[in-house]
């Protein structure tokens, strides 16, 4: 059975906005208690030289648990067991070797741009969410209305309340029935996506990537963001003035808004595909290493690769399509659609570059010189991964 998330804007009224920042404010302090914990128990382990002393989410919880101090009654008991089971996927995704981007758990800070905890003792009703209130709390506990009703139906599994500038979001997962098995007239019937900066090329055309009104608000982020680095550079010691926090948060805004235009676009589209296709093709690009270029790294942070490529793998496993991932050394700008030759270092006008061969300097145009095909590049890779997807 499958896990969606739903995520809700929250409208908390004064006496919940309370309860909400306690609780963010204690979860952080079981998550950097833990992780004190967790490093001195590991630390012992190697000085005593027993692997039996090593830290698990069992001991540091019971620990925890152990030395509960009096006003930690007050709060959910749900937020510790939460905080130490979320520190214990952090450590395993540390030492996960297929996940090499997975960071070393370090301690939060009040200062932190995002704030959240989670709870699993959460309910739902309509348009209002509920916590679980502990008997000796000192607040008063209400209904929390919610911008929406929640997607999904069945089991809610956990809610994660997350505070962004001055607004409050709560991230639903729910378990869910598993969807049943679509009939395709034509099980082959594939979709391969291109990736490229600025722009999917697929079988039904292009997607822009960056649109004008994206590239509106980068013009704001980077007025914004020369106007606070003058307000350092004049005051370096006390900038945080109420004008340097005002223009922070419009700064805030302005990424919120960015965030939310790239979310969209990447749904609706891998919603598309992953609806009217049986088999989507992508392409596994090794974006750390074309990143590397000092002159290419905005442009490449802005294309979207891996979101979209996120998106479309669980979008797969929920409705039970056929991804299809290409090798990242598969030629498919190299290579011809029509009589499959492939364009090398030695061959005649070379391979394909940015800057096109090196007869024809055309960006966007494939040159067979075997067969005398001309086509759009960005078609040629496209058939190309149809080709591959279909093999």
């Amino acid at each position: 059975m499958p896990i969606k998330t739903h995520k809700i804007r929250l409208y908390p009224n004064v006496d919940m906005v309370a309860v909400i920042t306690e609780l963010m404010d204690y979860n952080r302090f079981c998550w950097n208690k833990g992780l004190a914990g967790w490093n001195a128990m590991y630390e012992e382990s190697l000085l005593m030289k027993n692997k039996k002393l090593r830290p698990s989410e069992h001991k540091v919880r019971n620990e925890l648990v152990k030395n509960k101090a009096d006003w930690q009654h007050q709060l959910s008991s749900r937020v510790l067991q939460t905080a130490v089971h979320r520190l214990h996927q952090a450590w395993q995704n540390f030492f996960n070797p297929n996940m090499p981007d997975a960071h070393k758990p370090k301690f939060h800070s009040k200062r932190d741009l995002k704030q959240s905890f989670t709870t699993d003792r959460a309910s739902v009703d309509g348009k209002f969410l509920t916590l679980d209130q502990p008997h000796e709390t000192t607040h008063r506990f209400t209904k929390i209305k919610m911008a929406e009703t929640l997607r999904f139906t069945g089991e809610i599994k956990t809610v994660t309340i997350t505070k962004r500038g001055n607004k409050f979001y709560a991230s639903i997962t729910v378990l869910v029935e598993d969807l049943p098995r679509p009939v395709f007239t034509n099980s082959w019937d594939i979709v391969a996506v291109d990736v490229n900066v600025g722009h999917f090329s697929w079988n039904g055309g292009e997607v822009n990537t960056f649109t004008s009104r994206m590239a509106a608000l980068h013009q704001r982020i980077k007025a914004y963001q020369k106007r606070l680095n003058r307000k350092r550079r004049d005051n370096p010691h006390h900038f945080r003035s109420k004008n340097y926090q005002r223009l922070k948060a419009k700064l805030n805004r302005t990424y919120e808004q960015v965030n939310a235009l790239q979310d969209d676009l990447i749904h609706q589209f891998s919603h598309q595909i992953i609806r009217d296709y049986a088999a989507p093709c992508l392409e596994d690009l090794n974006v750390r290493s074309m990143m590397m270029d000092k002159k290419k790294v905005k442009s490449l942070q802005r294309s979207l690769f891996r979101r979209f490529r996120t998106a479309v793998e669980y979008k797969s496993l929920w409705h039970h399509r056929r991804l299809v991932i290409a090798d990242r050394f598969y030629p498919s700008t190299q290579r011809c659609s029509n009589c499959g030759y492939i364009k090398t270092e030695n061959s005649y006008g070379g391979k394909m570059t940015l800057q096109g061969d090196s007869i024809y300097h055309q960006h966007d145009v494939y040159r067979c010189y075997e067969c005398g095909l001309v086509i759009n590049r960005d078609e040629n890779a496209v058939q190309n991964l149809i080709a591959f997807a279909a093999g």
